[in-house]
C-alpha cells in the first residue's frame, strides 16, 4: 500500500496515473461499446449444462424439422369467428410463409378452437441464440398478423418466441436507462453530502472510468464463454456505482481529515491511502471472494453474474484508490470549494478533542452506558422484521414476471378461452431408443397432465414428440406437471426417456437454483468469515459481525416481503432472489463493519477496546452513513425497470443496506463490542496483553 500511495501521489507520477487511465479507457471504448450487443437473455441459456431439458435441446438440431423457438398467433372472437376472420387467417399464414423474414420457417395451416371462437397458428423461429433475430422476426409476425384483419378480432402474438421477445424487449436500453438514472442520482446524493457545486465532478468520473473499463473488460469476458444476460448487466452497473461513490467518499474523508493537519497535498494523500487503503482493499475483496463463489453455481446467469461482478467491484476499487486520488490532487483544496480544507490544528491532541464533540461520539456514549439493553433491544427488533421471510413465495413466472401489460401473456389468456392451456408451449418429449416411442407416446396421451399429443419424428438422436399440457406452461402448476410425467414415462421407456421444452426448462432452472442456494449461502458465510478473521487476527469479533450480518438479512428479507405484501401486490418472489438478495446483502454488509472495526481495531492497539470504539464510531459514523446512503440509492434505481425480479432485488438490497447502515453498524456491533470488551480480539495479543 505504501508504494501504491507514493506512486498515485506523486507529484509528476500522478498525470502518469491519470494518463494510464485515458489510454485504458479509449483502448476498451470499443468493447464497451459492444456489451449489450453480447447479452443472451433466452430462459434456455441460463440452464445447467447437465439439466435433462438441455439435452433435449441439443438432440433437436439433429432432426429434419430441427430446433425452433414457437411464435403462437392467438386469433380470437368472442362471438365465434366470422367467414371473413377465416380468410384474414388463411392470408396470414400465406403472408408469413412468403415473407422473407429471418430465421422464420414454414408456417402450418390454422388450428381452429372446438367452439370456433379462435384458431392458432405456429410460427418456428430458428435464432440461434441471437436475440435480435427472434425480436425482429416476433415484431414482423406480429405487424404481419395485425394489419387487415375485420375489427373486432383480436390477434396476440404469444408462446416461447412471446415471452423471449418481451424479456429481449425488457433488458432493451437497460444500461443507458440505468446509467442516466444512476449518475443523476449519484450526482445528486454528493452534491448534498460535499456541499459543493463543483466537487462532485470528481468522484462522479472516477466512478465513469471505472464503469466504462468495466463494460469493455465484461465483453471480453462474455466472448470468454461467460454468459451474461440483461439483469447481470443491470446489476453490474449498480455495483460499479454504487460500491466506487462508497470507496470514494471513505478516501476522501481520510484525505480531507489529513488535510487539515498536513500543508502538503500530497503527503496528505499518502497519508490517506496508506490508512484508508487497506480498508478499502479488505472491503472490496470480501465482496469480490463472494460474488467469486457464484462462479460455482450450476445455473449458467448465476455463474456469469460471479465473476463479471466481482470484476466490476476490484475496477470500482482499483479506480478509487488511483485515478480518483491523482484527479483530487490535480484539483487541490480548492476543489472542495466553499468548504475547503485549511491547513489547522495539527496536534493529534486538538483532533481528540473535535472527534468528542460530534453527534456520532455522543451516540456511542448513550450506547456504551446501556450496551446490553440497547443490543438485547436491536436483536429483538430484527427478529421481529425477520418474521416477514415466512412470507416468501416463489410464485413469480415467466408469465408474471413483467410490470405492465405484455402481449405474450394478453395472447396466453386469449388462448386459454378455448384451447387447453399448454397449447403455447407445448413440451417436447425425446426417445432416444425409437423401439420405446409407440408405447411412451401412449403412456403421454393417458397421463393425466396432458390434453393432446402430436405425432411422432424420427432423427438421429432417436423418435421425439409434443405433448400439449392442460396447464398453462408458464405457471406454478405447469411446471409441477414435469416431475410426475417424467416418473410416468420412464416407467414404459425407462432411461430412454427425456422431457424437455420450455415448461421442462423452467422446472429444471428452479430446481438448480435451489441446488445453489443450498450450496452457495455456506460457502459465502465460511469465505467471508475467513477474510474477516484474516483481517481483524481474532476470532470473536469475526463471528459476532457475521452473525449480526446474516440477522440483518433476515430482517432486510421480511421487511421487504412485508413492504411488497402492502404496498406493490406482486404476484411472488423469483426463485433465485433469496439467493442473490443473501449474496448483495452479506457482502455489502459486512463492508459497513470492516470500515467500522478496521478503525476500531487500529485505535484499539493504543486504547482499550471501548474507547477505541467510541472514537472509531465517531470519526467513521459520517462517512459511513453517507455512502450506506449512496449504496442504498443506486440499488433502489433498479426499480424504474419493468421486471419484478429486478425491482424485488433492488429493494431489498437497498432496504437492507439501510438497515446496516443505521441499525446494524450505528447501534448492534458497537453495543456487541462494548459488551464484549478486549475478549473481541480473542485469541490476539490485544486480548492477551488485556488479561495480562
Amino acid at each position: 500500500m505504501s508504494l501504491l500511495a507514493r506512486v498515485v501521489s506523486g507529484r509528476r507520477s500522478k498525470y502518469l496515473v491519470l494518463g494510464a487511465w485515458l489510454l485504458a479507457l479509449v483502448a476498451a471504448g470499443p468493447l464497451a461499446a459492444e456489451f449489450e450487443s453480447k447479452q443472451r437473455n433466452e430462459p434456455s441459456s441460463f440452464l445447467p449444462r447437465s439439466a435433462e431439458s438441455v439435452a433435449v435441446l441439443e438432440a433437436a438440431r439433429e432432426f429434419p424439422s430441427g430446433q425452433a423457438t414457437a411464435a403462437i398467433v392467438v386469433f380470437s372472437r368472442p362471438g365465434g369467428l366470422t367467414p371473413a376472420d377465416r380468410k384474414a387467417i388463411d392470408d396470414v399464414q400465406a403472408q408469413l410463409n412468403a415473407a422473407a423474414t429471418e430465421g422464420l420457417k414454414g408456417v402450418g395451416p390454422p388450428r381452429y378452437s372446438a367452439d370456433r371462437t379462435a384458431a392458432i397458428l405456429v410460427a418456428p423461429i430458428v435464432a440461434k441464440g441471437a436475440d435480435e433475430v427472434l425480436l425482429d422476426a416476433v415484431d414482423s409476425i406480429g405487424q404481419t398478423a395485425s394489419d387487415g384483419v375485420p375489427p373486432g378480432l383480436d390477434v396476440k402474438v404469444t408462446g416461447p418466441a412471446g415471452y423471449s421477445a418481451a424479456g429481449s424487449e425488457a433488458f432493451e436500453g437497460i444500461n443507458s436507462t440505468l446509467l442516466f438514472t444512476t449518475a443523476l442520482l449519484v450526482f445528486v446524493l454528493l452534491v448534498i453530502i460535499y456541499r459543493s457545486p463543483i466537487f462532485w465532478v470528481i468522484p462522479l468520473l472516477a466512478v465513469l472510468f471505472a464503469e466504462s473499463l468495466v463494460r469493455g473488460l465484461g465483453t471480453l469476458l462474455a466472448e470468454a464463454g461467460i454468459v451474461i444476460n440483461g439483469q447481470t448487466g443491470g446489476i453490474l452497473l449498480v455495483l460499479v456505482f454504487g460500491a466506487g461513490t462508497d470507496y470514494a467518499l471513505l478516501l476522501t474523508a481520510r484525505y480531507r481529515e489529513e488535510l487539515h493537519g498536513h500543508e502538503d497535498k500530497h503527503h496528505a494523500m499518502r497519508i490517506a491511502i496508506r490508512q484508508a487503503g487497506p480498508g478499502i482493499v479488505a472491503s472490496a475483496g470480501t465482496v469480490v471472494a463472494a460474488l467469486l463463489c457464484l462462479a460455482l453455481a450450476s445455473v449458467n446467469s448465476t455463474a456469469g453474474l460471479g465473476p463479471v461482478g466481482a470484476m466490476g467491484v476490484a475496477i470500482a476499487a482499483l479506480a478509487m484508490l488511483t485515478v480518483l486520488p491523482a484527479m483530487l490532487l490535480i484539483g487541490g483544496r480548492r476543489a472542495f470549494w466553499p468548504f475547503v480544507p485549511r491547513l489547522g490544528d495539527p496536534v493529534e491532541d486538538g483532533r481528540e478533542v473535535s472527534w468528542r464533540r460530534g453527534s456520532w461520539s455522543k451516540l456511542g456514549t448513550w450506547i456504551e452506558r446501556r450496551h446490553r439493553a440497547v443490543w438485547i433491544a436491536a436483536t429483538l427488533a430484527l427478529l421481529a422484521l425477520a418474521l416477514g421471510t415466512l412470507t416468501l413465495d416463489s410464485n413469480l413466472t415467466t408469465a408474471n414476471a413483467f410490470r405492465g401489460e405484455i402481449e405474450a401473456v394478453e395472447g396466453q389468456r386469449l388462448l386459454e378461452r378455448s384451447f387447453p392451456a399448454g397449447a403455447s408451449a407445448p413440451t417436447t418429449v425425446l426417445v432416444t431408443n425409437p423401439e420405446f416411442a409407440e408405447a411412451v407416446r401412449s403412456a403421454a396421451a393417458a397421463a393425466s397432465e396432458t390434453a393432446f399429443v402430436g405425432p411422432i419424428e424420427t432423427g438421429p438422436p432417436g423418435a421425439r414428440f409434443e405433448v400439449t399440457l392442460t396447464e398453462d406452461p408458464f405457471s406454478q402448476a405447469g411446471f409441477a406437471a414435469i416431475e410426475p410425467l417424467r416418473a410416468q414415462l420412464r416407467a414404459v421407456g425407462s432411461d430412454a426417456v427425456l422431457v424437455g421444452g420450455a415448461t421442462a426448462e423452467e422446472f429444471d432452472l428452479r430446481a438448480a437454483v435451489r441446488r445453489d442456494t443450498l450450496f452457495l449461502v455456506p460457502l459465502v458465510l465460511v469465505v467471508v468469515l475467513a477474510i474477516l478473521v484474516l483481517l481483524l487476527r481474532a476470532v470473536v469479533a469475526p463471528v459476532m459481525l457475521m452473525a449480526t450480518v446474516v440477522l440483518s438479512f433476515f430482517a432486510a428479507l421480511g421487511l421487504s416481503l412485508l413492504v411488497f405484501e402492502l404496498f406493490a401486490d406482486f404476484p411472488g418472489e423469483d426463485p433465485s432472489y433469496p439467493l442473490f438478495a443473501f449474496i448483495f446483502l452479506v457482502a455489502l454488509g459486512v463492508d459497513y463493519n470492516i470500515f467500522l472495526m478496521a478503525r476500531v481495531r487500529e485505535e484499539a492497539l493504543t486504547k482499550p477496546t471501548r474507547q477505541a470504539m467510541l472514537k472509531g464510531l465517531a470519526v467513521t459514523g459520517g462517512v459511513i452513513t453517507s455512502a450506506g446512503v449512496v449504496l442504498a440509492g443506486t440499488f433502489s434505481v433498479l426499480a424504474v425497470l419493468p421486471l419484478v425480479a429486478l425491482t424485488q432485488i433492488g429493494i431489498t438490497v437497498a432496504l437492507g443496506v439501510l438497515l446496516d447502515t443505521f441499525v446494524v453498524r450505528s447501534i448492534l456491533v458497537p453495543s456487541l463490542t462494548f459488551s464484549l470488551g478486549e475478549r473481541s480480539w480473542w485469541p490476539s495479543a490485544l486480548a492477551k496483553r488485556a488479561r495480562s
